[in-house]
């Protein structure tokens, strides 16, 4: 399905990133995986992808700098000649009920989840405009869409992503541009494992199929976008949660 292709990804070396990862070159794809700082987990990542038989680049940086997105554009352009995706997926969560949480955790939320997003998605879009191609997939939150308490940073930030998608497919679509959002419910990943049992217990009642997503759900989303199959959707937010907003 992405045979050929070229893409960016963001915190690809673990949980979801890494799944969709996975998925892109399992498809064909050959991929650039952005992390910021685990070596050690981007090297064994490289190591698993590259069975699939596809090009792998692991790049280190922050993508608070807009001068990262910057770096990933341009080594994908000389290393493949084009970029023909981007996976906004790296993220983070500094969760506190919003009377306690510090102006810091806030912005530093904001500046990785929405800025980070924002920073590559400006850094890919000339390459993608002058080639009159392209496919932007960001990762938002099914908190993005309901809000969660404790979460006022990550839910603004992921709120703040579906608006930039929605703006994105508007000025880019005539380029032949698609840019369209995923939102995940509850993902069995590391960010999940630190809840008790209690909280895991009160998501799944929320959840009509009666259990946590894995990544490889959200994966396989990112694929179909990303593929001749999706190619007439965009500026779209597509929920992954089993249910858990109906």
């Amino acid at each position: 399905m992405l045979k050929g292709k070229s893409a960016i990804i963001t915190g690809g070396v673990r949980g979801i990133g890494k799944a969709i990862a996975v998925e892109f070159c399992k498809n064909g794809a050959d991929v650039v995986l952005s992390y910021r700082s685990n070596e050690d987990a981007a090297k064994q990542a490289a190591i698993e992808l590259e069975q699939y038989g596809t090009k792998v680049i692991t790049v280190k940086g922050d993508i608070t700098d807009p001068k990262h997105g910057e770096e990933l554009a341009k080594i994908t352009k000389d290393a493949f000649g084009k970029i023909d995706i981007l996976v906004n997926n790296a993220g983070i969560t500094k969760d506190g009920l919003m009377m306690r949480m510090s102006a810091e955790d806030f912005k530093s939320v904001i500046d990785t989840n929405l800025n980070g997003t924002f920073y590559c998605t400006k850094a890919v879009t000339p390459i993608m405009i002058k080639q009159k191609s392209g496919t932007i997939i960001n990762l938002s939150s099914i908190v993005g869409v309901k809000g969660n308490p404790g979460q006022v940073n990550y839910s603004a930030s992921k709120a703040g992503i579906i608006g930039l998608t929605m703006s994105a497919a508007k000025e880019l679509g005539r380029r032949n541009i698609r840019v369209n959002a995923i939102a995940p419910g509850f993902i069995d990943t590391e960010m999940t494992k630190i809840l008790t049992e209690e909280q895991k217990s009160k998501m799944l009642d929320a959840i009509s199929l009666g259990r946590l997503g894995k990544p490889e759900d959200i994966a396989k989303t990112a694929v179909f976008l990303a593929s001749d199959g999706g190619g007439y959707i965009t500026g779209q937010v597509i929920t992954v949660d089993g249910g858990m907003s109906i």
